[in-house]
């Protein structure tokens, strides 16, 4: 059964494998922690958010963190969500992503959630749409300079 639990710092060693590559680290950290590839002790940035790890039996299927872009409770912001390769398109990413969603409404109060997705990265796209985030259309959208070209970042909300 999946829950989530407040992330450990023991649990960097499995995340950071999940990136298997440049594009698959650069589409989940957008490089705000650093470069390819990433240590450890970088990665304890992402831990000093609302970081959670999502578990299945024991085993570390997920990570995603919630932060506040203003003083209130009322908006959070999911980032830096990753499910193990492993574990992707059998409904982990869909049941990680609900129950922060639950937990942001019923623990912090929040009444939505945002998050940002690049482009290129059509399977997250996916997932978050089918869970209930929709696209925001905003006359100022968000541009990337990742390994020597620009990605597109596009803004999702949903109302909980």
């Amino acid at each position: 059964m999946l829950r989530l639990r407040p992330y450990r710092t023991n649990d960097a060693a499995v995340i950071l494998q999940w990136a298997k590559d440049k594009q698959s680290f650069y589409q989940w950290t957008a490089g705000v922690l650093g470069d390819y590839p990433l240590k450890e002790e970088q990665f304890q940035k992402a831990g000093n958010l609302m970081a959670f790890t999502a578990e299945d039996d024991g085993a570390l299927v997920g990570f995603f963190t919630m932060r506040r872009p203003s003083e209130s409770f009322d908006e959070l912001r999911f980032g830096f969500v990753i499910i193990d390769p492993q574990k992707r398109r059998k409904g982990y990413g869909k049941a990680m992503l609900k129950l922060g969603l639950k937990y942001a409404k019923d623990i912090y109060g929040a009444k939505e959630v945002s998050l940002g997705v690049f482009e290129n990265n059509t399977p997250a796209y996916l997932c978050y749409k089918s869970v209930g985030f929709q696209d925001i259309v905003s006359d100022e959208t968000e541009y990337y300079q990742i390994d020597g070209e620009e990605w597109k970042c596009m803004e999702m909300k949903t109302v909980l």
